[in-house]
């Protein structure tokens, strides 16, 4: 069997230590050889994007195969890309996501613009496993540059929301693109649908100077205190590679990623009632209940976003995201797409009033996340540990392991784009979410010290 290299979402490593230019080349070649004619590329702003897009480009060449340069775009914005251009086998995304600026990643997309299957990665990681013969000198791809992809991307935003309302409502966002891959597309979107933007790392520097990548409460301080300085109406924040983002409310409070696919899913059911809504099993009950009352039902996958999407591709759904940040609009496409989420977001407030109003109307759950440092070797040890403590919860195995009990619930499971375990606890009352948390915590690191012999 073939070495695993693709994890939740792509391959990822430290840049020059695990992701080096040879490994690079030689899943370019078998990438080339599994996807077979012209493959797009694109990155985002990290330092090492043109280093791994051009060994993977080399790669793709060296087995036959044509490379069509998207140059730094979101990562949704090729799946559009890809989906909507003849003649385009798929395509290949330079971007760590949210992981630190020393990591990057290749991010596999298939012809139809969603996320690598399983089964499409594990053909390119065999086809990599016993190599991949080299084309003759006259029959080598070659590289062309495609201008224009992220004006694409906006035009078909802008044509799915109402914009004209948009447009009328006069409105000012804060807009922080984490100086990644939005740098360019997030403020022409504000642009088009007439939204005043103030723009905050919004420059295309791939070392995240301004803050670090992930959108979490903690990294957006300027961004909260710059939306209460200037009155703006709502404050959109994006990931590294800007399928993902967040929101600020106009009294500067964080909403997380549960409470916006909350407020998301009860708007899409107010224009499609009894439709069904796909999220991972650590997604908070919050979005259970909002759906329920919207009159719509929910429908529970492991965690990654290609999983959620082609669920919601089989059951014809109306929504799907995950707690992180990443909505899925299936009339746009199958895929995260942060965009897209903020330009529905503006249209939910110019119809449905202020997001700290209806942030305002959700039931309150609480959610504590741990992460523990764990080595890969580790994961399904420490799980197997784990499946011993869980008291008089039921266990539901769908990713990792779920303790659900009759005041709340615990998932463990293996981070699948790092060396890490993660911990969520949820619960009505924010003690017992706590405690819980603390205890499986304790539990992993414990579990995980040098000193204890297992």
């Amino acid at each position: 069997m073939a070495e695993r290299l693709f994890g939740t979402n792509g391959v990822r490593g430290v840049v020059n230590e695990h992701l080096d230019c040879k490994l690079s080349l030689g899943l370019g070649m078998a990438i080339g050889a599994a996807m077979g004619g012209r493959i797009a590329m694109a990155c985002d702003t990290r330092v090492s994007a043109d280093m791994i897009k051009h060994a993977v480009s080399a790669g793709i060449m060296a087995a036959g195969h044509d490379v069509v340069d998207l140059g730094t775009i979101p990562t949704p914005a090729l799946q559009l890309f890809v989906r909507d251009h003849p003649g385009i086998s798929g395509g290949v995304m330079i971007t760590a996501s949210h992981n630190p600026p020393q990591f990057n990643g290749i991010k596999c997309v298939s012809g139809d613009g969603t996320e690598a299957s399983r089964a499409e990665e594990t053909g390119i990681e065999e086809l990599y496993a016993r190599g991949v013969q080299p084309a003759p000198w006259d029959e080598v791809g070659g590289m062309t540059a495609y201008a224009g992809a992220d004006e694409e991307y906006v035009d078909r935003i802008v044509s799915a929301v109402d914009a004209e309302a948009i447009r009328g409502a006069g409105l000012t966002v804060c807009l922080d693109c984490a100086n990644g891959a939005a740098f360019r597309t997030a403020p022409l979107l504000m642009k088009r649908l007439g939204v005043r933007a103030i723009t905050l790392n919004c420059d295309a520097q791939g070392e995240f100077p301004g803050h670090p990548s992930e959108p979490s409460e903690d990294h957006l301080e300027d961004l909260k205190s710059l939306v209460g300085s200037t009155g703006a109406d709502l404050g959109i924040a994006h990931d590294g590679d800007a399928d993902r983002c967040v929101f600020i409310t106009s009294s500067g409070g964080y909403v997380s990623g549960d409470k916006c696919l909350a407020l998301m899913a009860g708007y899409i059911l107010s224009r499609k009632r009894g439709g069904s809504v796909v999220t991972p099993v650590s997604t908070s009950s919050l979005v259970e209940e909002t759906v329920e009352a919207a009159g719509g039902s929910v429908i529970r996958t492991a965690v990654g976003s290609p999983t959620v999407a082609r669920r919601m591709m089989e059951e014809g759904s109306v929504f799907g995201g995950e707690e992180n940040g990443g909505m899925i609009f299936p009339e746009h496409q199958y895929c995260r797409d942060g965009a897209m989420a903020a330009a529905v977001m503006l249209e939910s407030i110019v119809l449905n009033g202020p997001l700290d109003r209806q942030v305002a109307t959700l039931p309150v759950y609480h959610t504590e996340k741990r992460k523990i440092a764990c080595p890969d070797n580790m994961k399904s040890k420490v799980l197997e540990y784990l499946e011993g403590i869980g008291g008089s919860a039921t266990i539901d195995d769908t990713d990792g392991l779920k303790f659900i009990y009759d005041d709340g619930w615990v998932l463990a499971r293996a981070s699948g784009t790092e060396p890490a375990f993660r911990i969520y606890s949820e619960s009505k009352d924010g003690d017992v979410a706590r405690t819980r948390a603390d205890k499986f915590e304790a539990a992993v690191s414990d579990y995980l010290d040098p000193g204890n012999m297992h």
